[in-house]
């Protein structure tokens, strides 16, 4: 599904809203949010997560003309999967300024090393920040947007109910864990 004008509340509307839908909101987020290992979050996008994201930046930077809302659904609307994929914002976590500086240093690379493995399956590896590069020769970032694109058989594997692990093969974060069935279900859904 993409987002248009027509979907997106007025900021009168969402002001109105915003508040009370905030919980339910909160919990579909976290019922689309993987951990893997200590330090490293995958938050799903779909529909609902990005049409909030540019709501709230309507509301936030107060914006109500077309050009404007149309600049934010371009930015923002291309993190919608679209029935192929799962689309992710990967965050990583250091919450101590001085060794988040060194781990990303050590993390070079770490977005295209992340996978999904269907059971059955051969891995998915994350296609990595499109928009940008978001790395340089002295460190990662540590957020990246990533997109796993399921060939038809995966995508039937998993709609199917077959076991999903998400991980990282990086010779610095090697981990992996399976995704639980209620967020694994949530996710089949963007697949068709």
């Amino acid at each position: 599904m993409t987002i248009a004008r027509d979907n997106l509340l007025t900021l009168e509307a969402y002001a109105k809203i915003r508040a009370s839908s905030r919980p339910a909101f909160i919990a579909h987020r976290r019922l689309r949010t993987v951990r893997l290992g200590e330090h490293m979050t995958l938050q799903f996008e779909d529909e609902q997560t990005i049409r909030r994201q540019i709501q709230e930046m309507l509301h936030v930077e107060k914006i109500f003309d077309q050009e404007g809302i149309q600049a934010e659904i371009d930015v923002y609307g291309a993190l919608v999967p679209d029935g192929t994929n799962w689309k992710a914002t990967m965050l990583i976590e250091y919450p101590d300024p001085h060794e988040r500086r060194r781990e990303l240093a050590r993390l070079i690379g770490v977005e295209d090393r992340l996978f999904v493995e269907v059971e059955g399956e051969p891995r998915v590896y994350a296609i990595a920040d499109e928009d940008l590069d978001r790395e340089t020769d002295e460190k990662t970032s540590a957020v990246h947007f990533v997109r796993f694109e399921f060939p038809a058989a995966a995508r039937a594997a998993i709609r199917a109910g077959a076991q999903v692990k998400l991980g990282c093969d990086h010779t610095n974060y090697p981990a992996h864990t399976l995704i639980e069935p209620a967020t694994l279900a949530n996710l089949a859904g963007d697949l068709v």
